[in-house]
């Protein structure tokens, strides 16, 4: 080709990046995962935001522990079912 077929040659405009389909299939994956977030979070807090605490129970912060006299209780009535053990 010479200088003046390349000239005459039809040229193809680039297209803006939003045209293309690449860029849309790449961020597909982020969007969905971002989508699967928030729902999961929706879920979390309207679900399972006011759970019941049982009796005997401390709730501290995150952290849910058995309260001391309870626990000593429970441990006391296992073992009252328990045979004797022979000396």
């Amino acid at each position: 080709m010479n200088a003046a077929q390349i000239a005459n040659a039809p040229s193809h405009p680039a297209k803006p990046w939003y045209r293309e389909p690449w860029p849309w299939i790449l961020m597909a994956g982020p969007f969905a995962a971002m989508v699967g977030c928030f729902v999961t979070i929706y879920f979390a807090v309207t679900q399972f935001g006011n759970q019941p605490i049982q009796d005997g129970v401390v709730k501290r912060g995150l952290v849910i522990e058995q309260a001391a006299g309870k626990a000593a209780e429970g441990v006391t009535s296992l073992n009252a079912g328990a045979a004797p053990a022979k000396p």
